[in-house]
């Protein structure tokens, strides 16, 4: 794990480029060079949006492998903020994580992965802490309706982001908190969206990467310009002429089932490809919300129970991994 000073040592060094790495929730997580001018150009993007100022202190709590965690340091070096950082951990702000800093000190900015969140509002000390953050966003997985309910009551500003590695974080953010609240995402200063022919969002943000950036993610537009991603064009299983969007039947599914699943898929000699879930929980359980949630055709043909869920580095589904479990069986 890259170390605040290891990746310090890299940013002033005379190179103009950084590296890091993709998070891996499609695949093997790939090594790839990002220069600094626009790692600088994002956070100042960024810090403007939310109007952060010099001197407003910043909680560093993800890997510094990967981007999130990168650009929280640059985010503290080109705008002037008090970057305070802590072991990445499930629990960012428990007593042991901050150690010394003081309970009662503020911090004005946080970016969070949603299980970092999640956690922090099981223990009342860490829950109050939270909710004291002036600024927090939060990335690198989907925010589920049980976790919006609780966070639309927050007292200061809550986001979810959009972006990738590619674009050195988030070009848009979508607001969870107060009454602002807001199923769809607005493009941040300079960021400029439209569709391909498969309906996936094309990123014109060249602040941050040089030339069009295509996704795999299926967006809906409204009226005024912002999005909602439906799901990625690669997730889609198509059973039996049937098109599914993995992430669409997860959403449905979320509030009916307390416990971590995956929505997956195998080959199958009659459908094509078969709908498969990965359940931590009981799959009788599991097979009765599938059967009274989703569209018949829809429902999975395999329910498979697993002792862990497979997640990246950053906490998003390991869907190859998913996939592989499923096509070695150990059917229910």
């Amino acid at each position: 794990m890259v170390t605040v000073d290891e990746f310090l040592e890299e940013w002033h060094n005379d190179s103009p480029t950084v590296l890091v790495h993709t998070s891996g929730s499609t695949g093997k997580p790939k090594p790839m060079l990002v220069e600094k001018r626009r790692m600088e150009a994002s956070a100042r993007i960024t810090c403007g949006f939310l109007g952060l100022k010099p001197g407003d202190t910043a909680l560093l709590c993800m890997p510094l492998d990967y981007i999130a965690g990168k650009m929280m340091v640059v985010r503290a070096l080109t705008c002037g903020l008090r970057l305070i950082s802590v072991e990445p951990s499930g629990h960012p702000l428990s007593r042991c994580s901050l150690g010394s800093i003081s309970p009662i000190s503020p911090i004005d900015f946080a970016a969070m992965v949603p299980m970092q969140v999640y956690n922090s509002l099981q223990v009342p000390e860490e829950r109050e802490r939270l909710m004291a953050v002036k600024h927090l966003i939060i990335g690198g997985g989907a925010i589920d309706d049980e976790l919006a309910r609780v966070l639309i009551g927050f007292p200061n500003q809550v986001w979810s982001t959009y972006g990738m590695t590619e674009t050195l974080s988030h070009i848009a953010l979508r607001r969870l908190s107060g009454p602002e609240t807001s199923e769809w995402y607005t493009p941040l200063e300079g960021v400029t969206l439209t569709q391909n022919d498969d309906g996936c969002l094309v990123i014109d943000a060249p602040a941050v990467h040089d030339g069009l950036l295509i996704t795999n993610d299926i967006a809906e537009f409204s009226s005024d310009g912002r999005f909602r991603i439906l799901g990625r064009k690669d997730n889609v299983i198509c059973s039996g002429g049937i098109k599914i969007q993995i992430e669409e039947a997860e959403r449905l599914l979320r509030s009916h089932l307390p416990y971590p699943f995956v929505i997956t898929h195998r080959r199958d000699d009659k459908f094509g490809e078969a709908v498969v879930m990965l359940t931590e929980g009981d799959v009788h359980e599991a097979k009765i919300a599938c059967q009274h949630v989703l569209p018949r055709y829809w429902q999975p043909r395999d329910y498979i129970h697993t002792t862990h869920i497979p997640l990246t580095a950053t906490g998003k589904p390991a869907r190859k991994e998913a996939e592989q479990i499923a096509a070695r069986g150990m059917i229910i």
